[in-house]
């Protein structure tokens, strides 16, 4: 089962930050991400949210595909390639997976202005490896489905960061 871990950041770009770590961690395989996002309450109160899976480019790149080859077969592999592309776009569109978009809206509503906050889904991590990359930012945990041992350990090392400045 995956654990969410949402964490808000003082200023606009350390959620960015901190998931080009994770990504970079990600690639080192020592966290398995289902789905991330950032969440930015800029100066003026208006609140942006960045998924970092696309589904509509996701749906609409598998649709075309799909579409070109049902369309090779009937002899019309652009109208195929065309239809296919509309409608795994639709499809991409409609499709909610990993953290629900109304969480995020209405976390990322409570932010302070010039704020950002990451949502993140775990599906599997190395614990005390990405706690210890994430120490030099200070983050504070909104929410989070982690046990206490588990959630206790993360606050530490993002008290530690504003301890340090």
């Amino acid at each position: 089962m995956s654990d969410l871990i949402a964490v808000g950041f003082k200023n606009e770009m350390e959620a960015d930050e901190v998931l080009q770590k994770l990504g970079r961690l990600q690639k080192s395989h020592l966290i398995d991400l289902e789905d991330a996002a950032v969440v930015i309450k800029d100066e003026k109160g208006k609140v942006r949210i960045k998924q970092a899976i696309n589904l509509v480019a996701a749906g609409a790149s598998s649709g075309g595909f799909w579409g070109a080859l049902l369309g090779l077969l009937f002899l019309h592999p652009l109208l195929g390639l065309a239809a296919g592309a509309a409608s795994g776009a639709l499809s991409g569109a409609l499709t909610d997976i990993g953290i629900n978009d109304d969480f995020i809206k209405d976390l990322g509503k409570s932010l302070e202005p010039g704020a950002s906050a990451l949502f993140i889904l775990v599906r599997e991590a190395t614990p005390d490896k990405v706690i210890a990359e994430l120490e030099p930012f200070d983050g504070k945990i909104l929410k989070t489905s982690l046990s206490k041992s588990d959630e206790d350990s993360l606050k530490a090392a993002l008290g530690a960061a504003s301890v340090a400045a």
